[in-house]
């Protein structure tokens, strides 16, 4: 497993947000985060990536212990977030954009390249190179944010949120693309409410309620679960 937490805890003052969160992502896996607003799974994401702090627990990434590593640190071993609610530059390019994701990285040979190989992704993105951010579509925008990660050459990516606020044929295309980063050699650790879309993609799933992993395995089996069904697939 490249990606082992354990027991992780999160207060936010009086409020505990995480109750002993406990799970495994492997080398090449969509591990898919699924639950109801407020059940922990975006803090889930910022404790992995130090960007809330954790009261208690621990975050293995290939074998070491990341608890206290600083997040430009994490990012530049490989594990790279994209937040909830895309977080873009609005006010730079999306060029400008796609070097900011590559800020850790020396070679401009390799993120010359690395740029081409996301502008082959999302080609809506080239053509639009030039193009403010805040200028454009929430559909474009996401897939800027998803752009930007990749140009850190993440070895487990993780998304918060992804479909969120587009429209159902964006959404199709959103998740399209992840599988894409998938094959292409990422590791995906998905956050999502949109519950039939995140099983359909993954290989495994947790599902988180109100700071519990109360349910876990494989995707396809928890798409048959009566429990999940009626809970989170209006089933």
């Amino acid at each position: 497993m490249i990606l082992s937490v354990k027991n992780l805890t999160v207060h936010y003052g009086a409020i505990q947000a995480l109750k002993g969160v406990s799970f495994e992502v492997g080398q090449g896996e969509i591990i898919s985060l699924i639950g109801s607003n407020g059940a922990g799974k975006s803090t889930t994401l910022n404790a992995i990536s130090n960007v809330v702090k954790k009261t208690g627990g621990s975050v293995e990434w290939k074998g070491e212990n990341i608890s206290s590593v600083p997040p430009d640190r994490i990012v530049a071993s490989g594990l790279v977030q994209v937040p909830e609610g895309r977080r873009i530059f609005a006010n730079l390019t999306v060029k400008d954009n796609l070097e900011m994701g590559a800020y850790t990285r020396r070679n401009r040979v390799e993120t010359k390249a690395d740029m081409e190989m996301v502008y082959g992704i999302f080609p809506r993105l080239k053509e639009r190179f030039k193009q403010v951010a805040g200028t454009l579509s929430g559909g474009e925008q996401q897939m800027l944010a998803m752009a930007r990660g990749l140009m850190a050459r993440p070895e487990l990516l993780l998304l918060d949120e992804p479909s969120m606020g587009l429209a159902p044929i964006l959404v199709d295309e959103i998740f399209s693309v992840i599988k894409r980063i998938n094959q292409a050699g990422a590791t995906i650790l998905l956050v999502e409410q949109n519950a039939y879309k995140a099983l359909g993609i993954a290989g495994r799933a947790y599902i988180l309620e109100t700071g519990f992993v109360v349910k876990s395995g494989p995707a396809s089996e928890l798409m048959k679960d009566d429990a999940v069904k009626a809970a989170y697939l209006g089933g």
